[in-house]
């Protein structure tokens, strides 16, 4: 019997060649520290050996030269836990971020995921992972079908039930091809992607990049379902309110370092602003306080706001441009 050969395209041949390198290069509350604890490596230390938590960064170190590089970054989020990672470009998130993927070895200190070594056991990690990149790159000669259908055979787990919700959910049309698709559909598709397999840890760079607030929305409670169901996630974004509506803690990076980390409320009751309100009265300066919850002296009422988590962001940079 003649066996037929099935002719391969060069775009397949890169596709295979590209995931295999991909894949071979991969691998009861969380603690948080607010910034003092921070520089208390002992503290830090006995805490960390004291909790097994899904994604530990224990003093992770990498220095490029010239002060850019990231430096003792340490944080640990737990299942259930939803983390944010904020930072401008070039302050250490994405540095960080292929410390855990595995594309990068540790010179100092260690990563794990699930007490898996993220250099060493890179390859059983991606069993269990789902990863939007902050720039995803596709094979642009298939279609969107063709893709998802690559990485589910690629995975050994098509989960033609999960991807189906997946495309309705962002009304995904996958059937074009991806290089006429526009940056919101190719989002959508990264994330479906990312998704279809059911991970146990989610890392997510901007992972809303280039979705209309319709889509954004979706995301939000999707992530939101999936920390319900006890998934790890850890997010890096720009968007300062997709961030305060997901996660419960943050850490904040400014050149390499960790400058806050903490959970959102605490880091708000941190931050407060005083606002001082003269009336005419002591009468009508007791009913304004009563309103907004002030502190009445005579006609003159003190009240605070909690900043946002946007103004917080801003008080660690204050405009200074010179991060990395």
């Amino acid at each position: 019997m003649q066996l037929k050969r099935k002719k391969v395209s060069v775009a397949e041949v890169r596709i295979a060649s590209a995931w295999f390198y991909v894949m071979i290069k991969l691998p009861k509350e969380t603690l948080f520290y607010r910034k003092d604890s921070i520089e208390n490596k002992k503290e830090r230390d006995l805490a960390m050996t004291e909790n097994n938590g899904s994604i530990i960064v224990d003093h992770l170190t990498r220095d490029y030269g010239s002060g850019k590089g990231i430096f003792e970054v340490s944080f640990q989020v737990n299942s259930g836990e939803v983390f944010g990672f904020l930072g401008p470009n070039g302050a250490g998130k994405t540095t960080t971020i292929r410390h855990l993927m595995g594309f990068l070895q540790a010179r100092a200190g260690q990563c794990t995921i699930n007490g898996m070594d993220c250099w060493k056991e890179r390859d059983k990690i991606q069993k269990i992972l789902g990863y939007i990149p902050g720039e995803i790159s596709f094979f642009d000669d298939m279609s969107g079908t063709e893709f998802l259908d690559f990485i589910g055979k690629y995975r050994r787990n098509p989960a033609d039930s999960r991807r189906k919700e997946l495309v309705e959910r962002f009304e995904l049309n996958p059937q074009g091809k991806i290089k006429k698709m526009s940056k919101g559909m190719k989002q959508k598709l990264g994330i479906v992607a990312a998704f279809m397999h059911d991970p146990e840890i989610l890392i997510l760079d901007e992972p809303t990049s280039g979705l209309d607030p319709l889509m954004q929305n979706r995301f939000i409670e999707l992530v939101e379902e999936e920390r319900k169901r006890k998934k790890t996630i850890l997010m890096s974004s720009h968007m300062f309110e997709e961030v305060e509506r997901t996660c419960h803690h943050i850490g904040i990076i400014r050149a390499g370092k960790l400058v806050a980390l903490d959970s959102v409320e605490s880091l708000r009751d941190r931050y407060v602003r005083p606002y001082t309100v003269t009336l005419d009265t002591p009468e009508l300066a007791e009913a304004f306080a009563k309103d907004f919850g002030g502190a009445c002296e005579g006609n003159r009422v003190t009240v605070t706001t909690k900043q946002s988590l946007e103004e917080i962001f801003m008080h660690y940079y204050g405009g200074d441009g010179n991060d990395q």
